[in-house]
């Protein structure tokens, strides 16, 4: 790889953070939104690298290499281009059912207090992220979801349990590397197409046990409506 072709590379790279960062919500599929004052500001500093690069090699006067004289890079350099063409023509997706199925290990029982959570609403379905909804119906020792009705949103995931489906929901701390699925089972609707984003309405299935027993952590919510919905910009919790 010549100086010309570096420098072709670095602003290729730069051009493709900007593009997923600073020009449209395609960042949201890998990181969490934080992240983006980051990305622009990475991919501005290797896109001017890569301009530099070139506006230097572009005014070099011609000169007749010498035998034995070699201006190439290692060869290795070219698989930077993978991320390019990978942002450009594949465009990989937000993680979805296949990465939340890979196993059904329960998650944990949250431990955070209800005082965090705001207030329910007096009137309609209650909207809420599945966190929060997991951590009410596992922490809240005033049951305050007991006859409320909530609506929640996330992706249709299988479920082994004979009439139940998953309501999933992929959560990250840093990146698509560390997610891992929030799961609410959906009861009394039949399960919509797998990997589908829909908007579940429903009430809360109280547990009858005192202690939740091994392999039943994910809650449970009896369905009145599910109505199919576009994926969201930010796909993660």
């Amino acid at each position: 790889m010549n100086r010309m072709a570096q420098g072709l590379v670095l602003t290729l790279l730069g051009g493709a953070l900007l593009r997923v960062s600073a020009f449209s919500t395609i960042y949201l599929n890998y990181v969490r939104p934080g992240f983006r004052p980051f990305l622009i500001t990475a991919g501005v500093v290797v896109l001017v690298l890569g301009v530099h690069g070139l506006v230097q090699e572009w005014r070099r006067p011609y000169a007749p290499r010498e035998k034995g004289h070699d201006d190439h890079g290692p060869g290795v350099a070219w698989l930077l281009c993978l991320p390019v063409v990978a942002i450009f023509l594949i465009s990989p997706p937000a993680l979805g059912a296949f990465a939340a199925g890979r196993d059904e290990t329960p998650q944990a029982r949250p431990t955070a207090a209800t005082g965090s959570y705001a207030a329910l609403t007096t009137r309609g379905p209650a909207a809420m992220p599945l966190g929060e909804f997991i951590g009410r119906a596992w922490g809240d020792q005033h049951a305050s979801l007991r006859d409320r009705q909530v609506r929640l949103a996330g992706f249709v995931t299988p479920s082994r349990k004979h009439g139940q489906w998953y309501l999933t929901r992929m959560q990250l701390r840093c990146c698509a590397a560390d997610a891992f699925p929030l799961r609410v089972g959906v009861l009394g609707v039949p399960a919509p197409k797998i990997d589908t984003w829909v908007e579940v309405t429903g009430t809360w299935v109280p547990t009858p046990y005192d202690r939740i027993p091994a392999g039943t952590v994910a809650p449970e919510l009896r369905a009145t409506s599910v109505v199919t919905i576009a994926q969201p910009d930010e796909p993660y919790e």
